[in-house]
């Protein structure tokens, strides 16, 4: 069974009297530890199919399936309509349950350190893969994570003592500390210079092997595309050759 799986997935805007179809018809799944890039031009429509599967961005047609849960099926969300506060909620728990963010502009609290930054989705509130870690447990899971993106002697320091890289490790470490097991990342390395580029790359590839855990690209970088295990294109809302 897909991890992700969309079928038939439409998402039309309503820009004045014109409609523009920014994802028409997109069938598509990816397996447990892929590290998949979706690709295209700006404008191809891969910004918004990557926030459709984040469920932070709502389609008008198709359905959505994260993990083998229907999403829209099993919440009974009509999605022509505006999401109701419940509903929004229901989503809003999907998302810590499944799901990890990497953004492009870091996304970052300023008054947090290293160490808190990265712990903080654990302390709004666990996912179902954290329940049963007792307190040092997870101490210990947070201290691996800034063990392993390379930030022991920087814990303490608050974003604005931190290189771009370095702030992007941090929110790579901060998506995978609710142990979620499909990260999503948005142009990760449009804000970076290519030294800080390729070593965030690196790192997330060195983490989809070691920890399994599915990455998905949303880009138009060619070297996240030369490094992906499969490349997704997608051009004027529709899947290309």
């Amino acid at each position: 069974m897909a991890l992700v799986e969309l079928k038939n997935i439409s998402k039309i805007y309503q820009m004045d009297k014109v409609q523009v179809r920014a994802v028409d018809d997109v069938s598509l799944s990816i397996e447990k530890g892929e590290f998949v890039a979706i690709s295209g031009p700006s404008g191809s429509g891969k910004s918004t199919l990557l926030n459709i599967i984040g469920l932070t961005d709502l389609p008008n047609s198709g359905s959505v399936i994260l993990d083998g849960t229907d999403i829209y099926k099993d919440i009974n969300l009509d999605t022509s309509k505006t999401i109701p506060l419940k509903i929004d909620s229901k989503l809003t728990d999907l998302r810590r349950q499944k799901l990890g963010f990497v953004f492009q502009t870091f996304n970052l609290i300023p008054v947090l350190n290293v160490y808190e930054n990265i712990k903080l989705p654990l302390e709004i509130g666990p996912s179902p893969a954290t329940t049963t870690m007792n307190k040092k447990e997870l101490e210990e899971w947070t201290d691996f994570l800034v063990e392993t993106v390379g930030l022991t002697e920087w814990k303490k320091h608050k974003p604005s003592e931190l290189s771009g890289g370095q702030r992007q490790r941090v929110a790579v470490a901060r998506a995978l500390i609710t142990k979620c097991p499909i990260i999503l990342a948005d142009e990760p390395t449009a804000n970076l210079d290519s030294t800080n580029g390729d070593q965030i790359l690196e790192l997330m590839q060195k983490l989809n092997k070691t920890l399994q855990t599915t990455f998905i690209f949303s880009t138009h970088d060619s070297k996240i595309v030369q490094m992906a295990s499969r490349v997704i294109k997608i051009r004027d809302g529709k899947l290309a050759d």
